[in-house]
């Protein structure tokens, strides 16, 4: 009972001391990223308000062709079949521990049984 006791509590000081490291380097990570958007925006003041607003249209669109169309469907129907094993051997490996674990009550009771005679 040690064990789990202590892995409990290891397991939230970890969730917590975890989420306050992601959370400060989030923050840092968002400041950064708006120092270098009000950087732009400020070398940005000099040129027509027509060039910024395509400069932001463009970043947004995203590219159609039908080789990238074929590439997609190909890596969607990889990842669907790596999912597909993904299922098969954890239905596997639930299987074989059912097996373990019926053989062991199955082993638990015979003993019992036999005491009790």
């Amino acid at each position: 009972m040690g064990q789990r006791d202590g892995f409990a509590g290891g397991f939230l000081a970890g969730a917590l001391v975890g989420g306050v490291v992601g959370g400060i380097i989030g923050a840092i990570a968002v400041n950064r990223r708006d120092a270098q958007l009000a950087q732009e925006e400020e070398s940005n003041m000099g040129s027509p308000r027509r060039d910024n607003k395509d400069k932001t249209q463009s970043r947004r669109q995203i590219p159609h062709s039908e080789s990238e169309r074929v590439e997609m469907e190909t890596a969607r129907r990889s990842l669907e079949d790596k999912i597909a094993q993904l299922n098969a051997t954890i239905d596997e490996v639930q299987q074989q521990l059912g097996d373990v674990n019926s053989n062991y009550a199955q082993q638990t009771n015979e003993k019992i049984v036999t005491l009790e005679e």
